[in-house]
């Protein structure tokens, strides 16, 4: 039977050299907690019928543990997944203007509600706002914290124990369970449908109109696509409507690109200045899809419409700080030279690179992945592979890639979760994904410049 007594005591492992050192690194409390846990779980096992492990055992299970104290929660990761703007992965990265003026706001007092030229209180959506009148032709702009809180905040101002009209297909749910009729509900507001899920008519809409009506609202059906027999109103008509009844029309891109991204050959995505010239009274859309900057909800239309919301006190509580507004004011003013926003824009670097590229860097790594896997039962190839743009944007349409298909030898389909998950274990961990029988890895998001960090850390690659 083991005797307890041949376990050191927590003193006497906090002693020990290596563990003193940790000490230093750390602290003693994070240290002698980490001890603690270590011997616990040793008396836990003895009781089982474990042998009791030697001191030096001991010391390395404390160290290993130690190493994890290192590492951050929010870590970088090498998105090989498929999907660019992967929602649980951060969506845009951004490009280095932005980064560059976040880390500025956050070593530096900063003019966020300073008016410099009158050295009076100034408004900090003042940062952003003109930036974006200047994008998109709207009279006024104002940011919260994403495009959900942009929904709720219009609708509660707006809309509140009144009626919004919205097209059946349109009432959609994006990540997370977020659902348009949940939003309206807890707004305060009372969704009416129109419509099919199909079609909608604009004789619809004014059937349902009512004195107790609020808005039309058109949302952008941004993460799914209906084919075949189907038909909707477009803004103008829904516009020429909603006014000739005195009330807004309001529209919800979800996503939100200020350029048109055919330019570039990529499908075709609603911009809130379209929206806007096609009388829109208010648009909302996100920061951090499409547009390739920080997470933020951006509400832009007629004035007198922004004043209103802002005035709303639910505002403050949803308003973005100095870091948010530094890197969404440099990415907005990279989109005043759109000659050069492909070289410029992180986001539109990753969705414009061509496969030919994408594959070469596949070529460049193929050995390396092919080493790291050398004793598994699988097989490493080259393969053409279709990216996704992600975040609910352009759901339908997908981008011409490369990549690698690691495949089980047989009827071992297991070794693939053991190696995905040895790749998710990494320093930088690598995430991918499998689908039928493989694992892929998409390389249209790892950028040149990562090429070496990715292949030096394969070397280390441990597949339990």
């Amino acid at each position: 039977m083991n005797s307890f007594r041949e376990l050191p005591s927590v003193s006497r492992l906090l002693s020990d050299t290596s563990i003193m050192a940790l000490v230093e690194t750390h602290g003693h409390p994070v240290v002698a907690g980490l001890v603690r846990s270590v011997v616990a779980e040793a008396r836990e096992a003895a009781r089982a019928g474990a042998p009791i492990p030697e001191t030096e055992d001991l010391v390395t299970r404390i160290i290993a543990g130690s190493d994890a104290l290192t590492l951050p929660r929010l870590r970088a990761v090498f998105n090989l997944t498929g999907t660019v703007l992967h929602t649980n992965l951060g969506r845009a990265p951004l490009p280095e203007e932005a980064v560059e003026a976040l880390v500025m706001a956050a070593r530096n007092p900063c003019a966020l509600e300073y008016d410099l030229d009158d050295g009076h209180r100034g408004d900090r959506d003042d940062i952003v706002a003109d930036l974006l009148c200047e994008l998109t032709g709207a009279e006024a702009a104002t940011v919260v914290n994403n495009n959900a809180a942009a929904v709720f905040l219009l609708l509660n101002t707006l809309a509140w124990k009144r009626r919004v009209i919205v097209s059946r297909g349109e009432l959609i749910e994006i990540g997370g369970a977020f659902r348009i009729p949940d939003i309206m509900k807890r707004a305060g507001a009372k969704l009416v449908e129109v419509g099919t899920t199909n079609r909608t008519h604009l004789k619809d809409f004014r059937e349902a109109l009512t004195p107790r009506a609020a808005m039309l609202m058109k949302v952008h059906t941004s993460n799914y696509a209906i084919q075949g027999f189907t038909h909707s109103v477009p803004e103008p008509e829904l516009a020429d409507l909603a006014h000739a009844h005195g009330l807004p029309l309001v529209v919800d891109l979800g996503s939100g690109t200020l350029t048109h991204l055919e330019r570039w050959g990529l499908p075709h995505e609603p911009t809130p200045g379209e929206s806007i010239a096609a009388g829109a009274d208010l648009v909302t859309f996100s920061g951090d899809k499409l547009l390739g900057g920080p997470q933020a909800g951006l509400l832009i239309g007629r004035r007198d419409r922004i004043a209103q919301i802002t005035a709303n006190p639910l505002k403050r509580a949803l308003r973005v700080g100095k870091i948010t507004l530094a890197a969404l004011e440099a990415v907005l003013r990279l989109y005043r030279d759109p000659d050069r926003l492909p070289e410029r824009l992180t986001t539109l670097q990753q969705l414009t690179r061509p496969e030919p590229e994408i594959r070469a860097a596949a070529e460049r790594l193929l050995t390396g992945l092919r080493d790291a896997v050398a004793e598994l039962p699988v097989t490493v190839e080259i393969v053409p592979l279709r990216s996704q743009i992600g975040s609910g944007s352009l759901p339908v349409d997908r981008l011409p890639s490369a990549g690698f298909a690691v495949r089980p030898q047989g009827k071992r389909s297991g070794v693939l979760h053991r190696i995905e998950g040895a790749l998710r274990r990494l320093r930088r961990p690598v995430i991918g994904r499998i689908e039928d029988g493989a694992l892929l890895l998409d390389l249209r998001c790892l950028v040149p410049g990562d090429e070496t960090a990715f292949a030096e850390q394969l070397s280390g690659l441990k597949v339990d």
